[in-house]
């Protein structure tokens, strides 16, 4: 097992982003959610349980609505800005995964007491500065980034803030920020994250970048961390192609990218549905000529889905997204082998099995 498919088992079978069904259990909203749905029968078509990318629910009479709440937490030490307009974009591309299109937005935000001094940048962890680079402010300073952060994308995406909470009562270095967003599923039927047909093409629309390599850091493969950077104009377009693209053509299954990028959304994407997957990460539009193969397929740059269509319109896929101004490409396709493999000019990088190894522990 080489590192880079160490780092990767590590986000998809270990790590609590990718597992948090193995530490909460959905079974009893189920068992809720079926309680509830005597009473509003129809209503909820894909629940908690289901481990999706967001929720999608029924208001009654008045269409289906996609749901979805994210912590972006510890990105928010180093660069609270960034950090907090990028948990906002995230679930709203989580809704826009499941062909909806996100309309309101609350957050949650849990600081230190707002006089106390924090610390942001690179050292923020340690609690004290030792790379000359960070700046010192108070918790309410940060809470301002923080507040700047999620209204600005949801200037860019045109989203509704209705509302969210505050809590100073917060002791740890990492403060909380929590985004839940709510849109309206303006495709016929929800998109779902597992892979659904042997010989389907993978498309990616937006370029990979360098920055959100926090599963590589983690891994000890880079030695510096660059949480992923706000996106705000390119969120907006990626959004408006996705829909377009979801309206004109089938498609089978979407996901965006997130934590761990390509190498988990493909991963998931094919375990959950029992199938496997051939990805040439080479193919894969880059932001960056010096990009490795290793951050093509882990890094979390923002702005980026994946789309799982019939190879006839694969083609006509990259062209939707051109249109509106946004890159794509053909990067693989789905096969029954059960795993993921992942190459770059023939070379393989990684090869992720379905099943977790023996021995993985989730942290």
């Amino acid at each position: 097992m080489n590192q880079v498919e160490k780092a990767l088992m590590h986000a998809l079978f270990v790590h609590l982003h990718h597992n948090i069904d193995k530490a909460i259990d959905f079974g009893v909203f189920k068992e809720l959610n079926d309680k509830v749905s005597q009473t509003w029968p129809n209503s909820l078509l894909v629940g908690p349980d289901a481990n999706d990318d967001a929720a999608v629910f029924r208001i009654p009479d008045d269409g289906l609505v996609v749901a979805k709440m994210e912590s972006h937490c510890s990105p928010c030490v180093p660069r609270p800005y960034d950090g907090a307009a990028t948990g906002a974009g995230g679930a709203m591309r989580d809704v826009v995964a499941m062909g909806g299109r996100p309309l309101f937005l609350m957050d949650f935000i849990g600081t230190r007491p707002l006089d106390e001094e924090v610390i942001v940048g690179p050292c923020g962890f340690d609690g004290e500065c030792t790379c000359g680079e960070c700046e010192t402010m108070t918790s309410g300073e940060r809470v301002n980034l923080l507040v700047k952060g999620i209204r600005d994308m949801c200037e860019a995406m045109d989203v509704f803030v209705v509302g969210g909470g505050l809590s100073t009562s917060f002791s740890d270095i990492v403060p909380a920020v929590v985004a839940s967003v709510i849109g309206k599923l303006v495709t016929k039927a929800p998109l779902t994250k597992p892979a659904k047909q042997e010989g389907d093409a993978l498309v990616l629309i937006g370029e990979t970048g360098k920055d959100g390599n926090d599963t590589l850091y983690r891994a000890g493969l880079v030695n510096v961390m660059r949480p992923a950077e706000a996106l705000f104009g390119e969120e907006r377009k990626t959004m408006d192609a996705a829909l377009e693209i979801m309206k004109s053509f089938d498609i089978h299954a979407c996901s965006d990218l997130g934590a761990a990028g390509i190498g988990a959304a493909v991963s998931e994407s094919v375990r959950f549905g029992g199938l496997g997957a051939r990805v040439d990460l080479s193919k894969a539009p880059v932001k960056e000529k010096n990009i490795s193969p290793e951050e093509i397929l882990i890094c979390e740059t923002q702005a980026r889905m994946i789309f799982q269509v019939s190879p006839e319109n694969a083609i006509k896929v990259v062209s939707k997204a051109r249109e509106n101004g946004v890159g794509g490409a053909v990067i693989g396709e789905i096969t029954g082998e059960k795993k993921a493999v992942y190459t770059f000019d023939e070379r393989e990088v990684a090869s992720i099995p379905n099943e977790a190894p023996a021995g993985l522990k989730i942290d």
